[in-house]
């Protein structure tokens, strides 16, 4: 209390000055129309910025939340329109048709795209349904293979390993071809074994093929971006731009065709018997 006392005698001046200018303000504010508008215009244009920056920082730190919720959508989104795309799988006889492509999120926690065989560490395993040969996707197209997996991670093969191999077709006219990484361009693959008559033009929109049963059927990798003949097989290989930017991934889906094994079975029948 003392020391209140002696700031007050030491500053009384002052402090007097600061209150006579208080109420010569609020008395020229109050009584004159001009002055009045003045001070409520410039108190708003104060508080409506300092709300303007509160807002901004709400939402930022509203953002993970927001963009969490967005994810959730775009993976009901995603599990809807995977199966529309595979509707013709679906038994329509069935008493209670089910879907045939389980859609799984996860989140990539590293990735490497700087060697020739690059992969991709995700969080989501074994505890979340992820197995190994699963095909992994986002929103722009494909992004490997599951290779291993534990409880709750596993890694995948990345499109950009020399590794790694599709099936991959022509969209506008479905000719097939395989789909690898020569281990140079992280923007380009390859597709090779196309037909030399096939209809081909600059931007043909390549996308993956139903025999690819890790992917789902119709899923984008890129387009066209050139093309040469292969005079060793008289086939056109063609060099495929991404769609993906595989040195930017941050969510990712992992998709199972649950008719794989049906068909693996039935295909390794079919070669054993000739």
């Amino acid at each position: 209390m003392q020391q209140i006392i002696g700031f007050i005698i030491r500053n009384g001046l002052g402090l007097l000055f600061l209150l006579l200018l208080g109420c010569s303000l609020w008395l020229t504010v109050n009584h004159y129309s001009f002055h009045k508008s003045k001070f409520i215009n410039s108190s708003n244009a104060i508080s409506g910025t300092v709300y303007s920056q509160t807002s901004s920082v709400s939402d930022y730190f509203r953002l993970k939340k927001d963009n969490e919720a967005l994810y959730e959508e775009n993976l009901r989104l995603k599990k809807l329109l995977l199966n529309e795309e595979n509707s013709h799988l679906i038994d329509e006889n069935a008493a209670f048709p089910d879907h045939t492509i389980q859609v799984i999120p996860a989140k990539v926690i590293r990735n490497s795209y700087r060697s020739q065989q690059n992969y991709i560490t995700i969080k989501g395993g074994e505890k979340q349904g992820i197995k190994p040969d699963m095909g992994v996707i986002n929103d722009k197209g494909i992004v490997g293979f599951v290779e291993y997996t534990s409880d709750n991670y596993a890694t995948v093969l990345s499109v950009l390993n020399t590794k790694f191999q599709t099936v991959a077709k022509i969209k506008k006219n479905n000719h097939f071809g395989t789909l690898s990484w020569n281990g140079k361009a992280t923007g380009f693959m390859q597709l090779t074994d196309i037909p030399r008559l096939t209809d081909l033009k600059k931007g043909d929109t390549v996308v993956t093929g139903f025999s690819s049963k890790a992917f789902p059927e119709n899923i984008p990798i890129g387009q066209v971006e050139s093309m040469f003949l292969d005079k060793k097989t008289n086939n056109v290989t063609l060099q495929i731009r991404l769609f993906n930017d595989m040195t930017n991934l941050n969510y990712v889906y992992v998709t199972d065709n649950l008719h794989k094994k049906e068909i693996e079975t039935l295909e390794e029948k079919t070669v054993q018997d000739e």
